[in-house]
């Protein structure tokens, strides 16, 4: 049988994500694993998951915006949103403010946004949107806040699973799969 990412999706939320045209991701500990890493002149790096990018390029090839916002000034971030061609928000104080302009300039409603988020500076946003998710290793405040909660941590393909589920509802797996010569 093939593989499908609803078996672990709600069906409640179909018509929800049905419906998502921005997809909002946080960075550290969503598209990370959270850890912060700096050499000895204070440079910092971190690692992400190039599974959790193609999913970010496929919601932007199928119509769905996706964004990183982060509360950190990190270079680590604008660099893998440059990297995959996607807007990238660093160094925001106000998550939800962020997301409300990105309606905004987009044209839609805060129930057709996604955000992803892991802590508590994404508690705004997430108790704002249409869809909002945890990845599995989120701060216990958000888990129990949000609609849904993936199965794998952040950084390790929680980004993904969500990608995954909105190209799902949305009817975009064939055209995917095709993509790649399926």
């Amino acid at each position: 049988m093939p593989y499908s990412p609803l078996p672990g999706f709600p069906s409640h939320l179909h018509a929800a994500a049905g419906r998502i045209r921005l997809a909002c991701f946080d960075v550290d500990g969503t598209l990370t694993d959270g850890r912060l890493y700096y050499d000895r002149d204070g440079n910092e790096s971190k690692a992400y998951y190039v599974q959790d990018g193609l999913g970010l390029k496929l919601l932007q090839q199928h119509g769905i915006h996706p964004v990183l916002i982060t509360a950190r000034n990190s270079l680590s971030a604008q660099k893998r949103g440059a990297d995959l061609g996607i807007d990238t928000q660093i160094a925001v104080g106000d998550k939800l403010a962020s997301v409300r302009a990105l309606c905004d300039s987009h044209g839609i409603g805060l129930d057709q946004v996604a955000f992803m988020g892991d802590d508590l500076p994404d508690l705004a946003p997430l108790c704002a949107v249409g869809l909002a998710v945890a990845p599995a290793n989120a701060h216990p405040w958000i888990a129990e806040r949000v609609h849904w909660q993936t199965r794998s941590d952040g950084g390790r393909g929680a980004a993904r699973e969500l990608c995954d589920v909105l190209l799902a509802v949305q009817g975009h797996v064939d055209a995917v799969l095709a993509r790649f010569g399926a």
